[in-house]
């Protein structure tokens, strides 16, 4: 009889304790105590010292928000080659959807979002995917959220100095989006394997998930509505008389969509723009600025969320009306 050596012992306790519900349970209440904390600061700094932008370039300022709107443009169009042909919804409603969990993300807690972006596509009389391929498309979208910000993470830890934990952050930024990429790449080929196909989820998944032509162009534009996002947040550094910096742009950026992925935090805008105001303190941005700033684009990502859903509800009331004519 073969004995386990005392390091693989000690790899299966690790995993074994891993696995355990405490374990997980006391991992989600540390991030979310992380959360509430920097969320806490985030409101305190907005009640104290007021509306960041209303000191700001407005000039800049709308260029800001035009390359925003532009960003959930791209995002909707990215996500909607996720869907299988037959079922894609419009891009107007793709981007409804993103535009309102946005909004409903200052008062609700993380991963409500999806709730409501599946309840939005439902809505618009385009979409003929149930709610099974809605669902499927927005962990895809995830997924590719995650391989577009690889390359920022990684230029944005290669070209700043800031302490080990910080740069190990956006290594496991990167690294994630790594492991994303290849999960998007296997799902339509598990059909092919004879084994996994005898399962009517693996038939399903392959059914729903998009080709691979379709992923790499809806990764394409997940890839160009970020970099958007990044040039946005670049001149919103401008516009309020900040110290420029594209790398700032980047490290604020991965740091808001990294606190995203928390399983159970509190509303969803105030924890992002925590989470960013506190990476830019650690690279050495003051404190007040970093807040100020983070509390300034989370208010302008959620302003132009508005903008577009507004324009693409008044797309669907105008499509309904002429349906209704006819």
């Amino acid at each position: 009889m073969r004995v386990p050596r005392p390091s693989q012992q000690l790899f299966e306790r690790a995993l074994a304790v891993a696995r355990s519900k405490p374990f997980r349970i006391g991992v989600v209440a540390c991030l979310s105590l992380l959360g509430a904390a920097a969320a806490a600061l985030t409101v305190r700094h907005f009640v104290t010292h007021g509306w960041p932008l209303s000191h700001a370039d407005p000039l800049l300022v709308v260029a800001a928000g035009a390359l925003l709107v532009g960003a959930y443009g791209a995002k909707a169009l990215g996500w909607k080659r996720l869907f299988a042909r037959e079922d894609r919804p419009s891009a107007p409603a793709l981007a409804a959807a993103t535009g309102a969990a946005t909004v409903t993300g200052i008062a609700l807690p993380g991963r409500f979002d999806d709730v409501v972006r599946v309840t939005v596509v439902r809505r618009f009389r385009t979409s003929k995917a149930g709610i099974g391929a809605i669902c499927l498309s927005i962990v895809l979208v995830g997924f590719l959220d995650s391989a577009a910000l690889t390359p920022l993470a990684s230029v944005a830890a290669g070209l700043t100095d800031l302490s080990a934990w910080p740069r190990a952050g956006l290594a496991v930024v990167a690294a994630a989006g790594v492991g994303s990429t290849l999960i998007v790449l296997v799902l339509p080929r598990l059909e092919r394997n004879g084994r996994l196909a005898r399962f009517r989820i693996v038939r399903w998944l392959s059914a729903h998930s998009a080709g691979t032509l379709d992923t790499a162009k809806a990764g394409l534009f997940i890839g160009v509505s970020w970099s958007l996002r990044a040039v946005a947040l670049y001149i919103l550094f401008i516009a309020l008389g900040l110290q420029a910096s594209f790398v700032l742009a980047l490290l604020f950026l991965c740091a808001s969509a990294a606190s995203a992925a928390l399983p159970i935090a509190p509303a969803g805008q105030a924890t992002q723009a925590g989470a960013g105001a506190a990476v830019l303190a650690l690279a050495g941005v003051g404190a007040s600025s970093a807040v100020a700033f983070a509390v300034a684009a989370q208010g302008l990502v959620v302003l132009t969320g508005a903008v577009v859903l507004l324009l693409a509800g008044a797309w669907e009331a105008r499509g309904r009306v002429m349906a209704f004519g006819r």
